[in-house]
């Protein structure tokens, strides 16, 4: 089985021109090896593969012959009663070879994008057979100073990437302590085919985790504006926490104020929840609520993202609120109640 151009480029079979040029671009730019340091190897075989693709499927008479006998027949197998390839032998290649030999890399990349960014005069291995020394190639007239002529403005330049494009992303702390996805209606402006600056709009999904915090990042790499001559900018959601009307959220922990009589500070009271997630908590109070005392109750805070299934801890504070007046009788009472207690040193 040969190998599928289509499926490398990533277009149907019914592809126009227009189409293989889009997807050439794309694919091109990011599988660049220059573009790849960390995995070089692996990008310069990608890279190959898809200029080779291209190089096939936008030539009408190649894309003919690989489209009735594949990858063998513009290679190793000539059509029956064709003569031979009438695209030529190789002979020019130096190899020998009869049939398809597929053109440098480097040459239908720097054609394709006029001055490509990274650096195709520049010297080494990678560099393009076009601008070789041995007289050979498109500026064979120029000998060996063709390198030079083109390195002075190509060599070493890599294209500029814009910095990222940030966005805050609202969610209500029951959104980032449940969970949720999110759908994202973007526009953006987008460099086509033919080089040429248009609108572009597209939907892309977040899955906003639990425990998330403000200040989390999500990256979509290049899907940010384009700019001729220059990389994609990122574009960056910055999550940020919209206010609560009974809960503040303390890094893991969540935190709320709670608001008891003085008969209830003193003798006792519940608590009442409604948690992120609809639950119904009541939380008995049993100690003194003494000032700056402070309930906690276990687990009931914030999921943590880091630790699936673990939580911080919900911390009560209580604000007691005295009574204006009272009768004689009523404060007669109370000093005869309190008078044998123990207090605090």
């Amino acid at each position: 089985m040969g190998v599928d151009y289509y499926n490398i480029l990533k277009v149907n079979r019914n592809a126009t021109e227009d189409d293989l040029k889009k997807a050439y671009r794309r694919l091109a730019m990011k599988w660049h090896p220059d573009k790849n340091p960390n995995d070089k190897k692996e990008a310069e075989a990608k890279f190959k593969q898809i200029s080779e693709a291209y190089e096939v499927l936008s030539d009408p008479q190649k894309r003919q012959i690989y489209d009735q006998y594949g990858e063998e027949g513009l290679k190793d197998m000539p059509p029956p009663g064709s003569g031979g390839f009438p695209f030529g032998s190789g002979s020019g290649s130096g190899s020998g070879s009869k049939g398809f030999n597929p053109r440098n890399a480097e040459d239908i990349f720097a054609e394709f994008f006029g001055s490509t960014p990274f650096g195709f005069g520049s010297s080494g291995p990678g560099r393009s057979s076009r601008f070789g020394s041995d007289g050979g190639g498109m500026f064979g007239g120029f000998g060996g100073s063709s390198e030079n002529v083109f390195r002075s403005y190509s060599e070493n330049v890599t294209p500029k990437k814009p910095p990222a494009v940030e966005s805050k992303l609202p969610c209500s702390l029951e959104e980032l302590y449940t969970g949720s996805t999110r759908k994202m209606k973007i526009s953006r402006t987008v460099v086509d085919a033919n080089g040429r600056q248009a609108p572009e709009t597209e939907i892309l999904t977040i899955d906003v985790k639990p425990g998330w915090k403000k200040g989390t990042k999500i990256t979509f790499p290049d899907k940010g504006n384009e700019q001729p001559g220059q990389l994609p900018a990122d574009l960056v959601f910055v999550i940020d926490e919209k206010p609560h009307d009974v809960y503040k959220r303390d890094s893991n922990d969540l935190l709320i104020t709670k608001k008891v009589s003085l008969a209830e500070a003193l003798g006792g009271t519940a608590v009442h929840l409604k948690t992120l997630d609809g639950r119904d908590l009541s939380i008995p109070v049993t100690e003194i609520v003494s000032p700056g005392y402070e309930l906690v109750v276990a687990r009931e805070g914030m999921p943590i993202a880091k630790e699936p299934g673990n939580r911080g801890d919900l911390k009560i504070k209580f604000e007691v609120r005295f009574p204006t007046t009272l009768t004689l009788e009523q404060r007669a009472g109370l000093k005869r109640t309190l008078k044998g207690c123990k207090n605090e040193d």
